[in-house]
């Protein structure tokens, strides 16, 4: 088929119409239409696109003023057609056409301290229209929040500052961390970018208006806010807010089970003690299986390896990699 320039389905319908098998193509392609736009046509659908009038106009509100005027000459979609044929299909007016965002930059992590993601969500407040700034950074591997502060107005100042603290907690060295956020004000002020450059992490950032480039935080903020322990009222101050982060905090780190990697613990998995466990439940299932293998048949027990790397942002390519991994094992 690739030598003679066919599909297979066009081989298996010649089949399919007769013993006689041989080559049902036409001699040419060059058949005529008696309904075709002759010539004159299409240059008159071309000079009126480009009247003063309707220069700035598309064809879907060309077609509708000529029909007011008891004029019909072609379809919208053959003005369109037209226009395309003959290299003016461009948009018009001065709106200027939609440009094309790059995805950011896949990061992988293969252990803790090395992608952090970080974010600012609102939490309602006693007075009405106002909101407290929930500023809050996490470990992408390990997902163990590593820092936060609640302040009332969003600046690169405070972002600056929760940045630092954080890296001075955990200990990053130079060169060590990447930091992923979206595309704000707070995330890109100069006092942020100049506090990243001094402590020698790697800025990285959301497309503008692109939601789901900065899913750790979002997926985070959403089991902040739908925990059952969330306050059903507002906050009716900053230092209530404070206190309740603080709490939610302390159980998402040591007692939340977190099912991206594997239900151990964010602070099990930032210490490296989730191998141990994991093994644990593995041997656990396995004896399990051994005492009533009728229950399991043929089946392996639950998958308790743990998760090695963890993708922000991955690209085709290695999700590709991931899924063929998965298949095989």
């Amino acid at each position: 088929c690739d030598i003679l320039g066919i599909s297979s389905r066009t081989l298996l319908r010649w089949q399919a119409a007769g013993a006689d098998l041989a080559d049902k193509r036409r001699e040419t392609n060059d058949r005529e239409y008696a309904h075709a736009l002759t010539e004159a046509e299409q240059q008159q659908i071309l000079d009126i696109c480009n009247l003063p009038e309707y220069q700035s106009l598309p064809p879907s509100q060309i077609v509708p003023k000529l029909a007011d005027q008891g004029i019909y000459i072609a379809s919208e979609s053959t003005f369109y057609r037209v226009l395309k044929a003959h290299g003016q299909l461009n948009r018009r007016g001065r709106a200027q056409p939609p440009r094309p965002q790059s995805k950011p930059k896949s990061w992988l992590a293969t252990g803790p301290n090395q992608v952090w993601s970080w974010d600012i969500t609102y939490l309602p407040s006693a007075t009405r229209g106002q909101f407290y700034r929930l500023y809050m950074t996490m470990d992408v591997y390990s997902r163990l929040i590593t820092g936060w502060e609640i302040h009332l107005e969003e600046s690169a100042q405070h972002a600056a500052t929760l940045i630092d603290k954080a890296c001075l907690k955990h200990g990053i060295r130079q060169g060590q961390l990447i930091l992923h956020s979206d595309n704000g004000s707070p995330m890109k002020g100069a006092t942020m970018l100049a506090t990243l450059q001094k402590l020698g992490i790697v800025p990285s950032f959301s497309r503008p208006s692109v939601s789901d480039d900065n899913p750790y935080s979002e997926s985070m903020f959403r089991t902040l806010k739908y925990t059952p322990a969330y306050p059903s009222k507002p906050f009716a101050d900053l230092d209530q807010a404070r206190q309740w982060v603080h709490q939610f905090v302390t159980w998402y780190n040591t007692r939340h089970c977190h099912s991206g990697i594997q239900f151990v613990t964010p602070e099990q998995r930032h210490q490296g003690l989730d191998k141990v466990i994991l093994a644990r439940r593995s041997a656990v299932y396995e004896a399990a299986k051994e005492a009533k293998p009728e229950r399991w048949k043929n089946r392996s027990v639950r998958n308790w390896e743990p998760i090695n790397e963890v993708w922000l942002n991955p690209s085709k390519e290695s999700e590709s990699v991931e899924e063929n991994v998965r298949l095989a094992a």
